[in-house]
């Protein structure tokens, strides 16, 4: 784990997950966000987002932006971290606003903050490899603090539903920058990104908390002139969020890739990671593949806190047997 005292790690946890609903619709009807299932019957996703945020910076320097709506998912989940850490959004405006809401109480604590991005909905079969390329990209904004790195990983197949990193040339300090950031393309387009040298998008962005709200301001000023507004109002009054949630209701949705990062591509530098096993679990053919490739854990030592609610694997086997396949995950070869 990084010493230095101002990394902090930011985990996305407020998504719906809807692409996956299938997988992760109970035979009860209840419908569980997919970051708060497991892949097997062991920790969940949200969980192991912050073993992975563990090994950048500290308990206390971790948050995690939650939605109101997924309350009753959470609370027990997240229990051990400091009040103050766990975000509530009152409403879904997307991944822009999931980013900023939580960027405001950091830099409120911490303005000179170095942040790493989480999703908390991702599997990784590699942790250390991805770990390496975390602490590589934190020594790099701590050289350069206006830089935003993405993290992007070599495709393992053509997928017209994940977005594509495409590397620019090196810097004048060898660095990669970055060409195009493309959002869910055609599959003819997704191969000629791949042929271009084009990497998957993992979402993960290593960054000063100050060059990630300014990369959001320079694009929606406006959004983040009344959110700033709001959130000195709440501190001022004590009011628990009041304002910022009464102002919710009134914004607009802001999806941070397509509407941020693809328009501003020349204040982005790209890490290209090792093959560590990565899948953002969006589909249940990748939920699928995840568990051909998978080992099954032979126990699991989770405390029941970190459980998963569902398992995306005991969803897989149920919903194949009930369409008469009687198909399983198959054994990694």
């Amino acid at each position: 784990m990084t010493e230095e005292s101002d990394t902090w790690a930011l985990v996305l946890a407020a998504g719906e997950g809807s692409r996956l609903r299938s997988l992760t619709t109970a035979a009860s009807g209840t419908t569980v966000p997919k970051q708060f299932c497991s892949l097997y019957e062991g920790p969940s996703l949200l969980h192991e987002a912050l073993c992975r945020a563990r090994t950048v910076t500290t308990e206390d320097r971790i948050c995690v932006v939650v939605a109101q709506q997924h309350r009753r998912w959470w609370e027990g989940a997240l229990w051990l971290l400091p009040p103050e850490n766990v975000i509530v959004q009152a409403e879904n405006r997307g991944t822009g606003l999931g980013i900023v809401l939580p960027l405001l109480h950091i830099l409120s604590r911490d303005p000179e903050a170095k942040l790493v991005l989480l999703p908390s909905d991702h599997h990784v079969r590699q942790e250390a490899v991805l770990s390496a390329a975390l602490q590589g990209a934190l020594a790099q904004i701590s050289r350069h603090s206006r830089e935003i790195v993405l993290l992007g990983v070599s495709p393992e197949e053509l997928d017209q539903d994940l977005g594509y990193i495409v590397p620019g040339p090196v810097d004048e300090r060898g660095v990669l920058t970055v060409e195009r950031v493309v959002e869910k393309p055609s599959l003819t387009m997704a191969n000629e990104l791949v042929g271009a040298g084009g990497l998957w998008n993992t979402f993960i962005v290593v960054s000063t908390g100050r060059a990630l709200m300014d990369l959001v301001r320079k694009r929606f000023p406006e959004i983040v002139s009344v959110m700033m507004a709001a959130f000195e109002s709440d501190r001022r009054e004590g009011s628990e969020g009041t304002a910022m949630a009464e102002l919710y209701q009134k914004l607009p949705a802001v999806d941070f890739s397509r509407d941020i990062l693809t328009e501003q591509v020349s204040s982005l530098r790209v890490l290209p990671v090792q093959p560590c096993g990565w899948s953002d679990l969006g589909t249940p053919k990748r939920v699928a593949d995840t568990l051909r490739r998978l080992p099954r854990p032979v126990c699991s030592t989770s405390t029941r806190s970190s459980v998963g609610y569902l398992s995306l694997a005991g969803q897989h086997a149920r919903i194949h047997v009930h369409d008469g396949s009687g198909r399983r995950p198959e054994a990694p070869r």
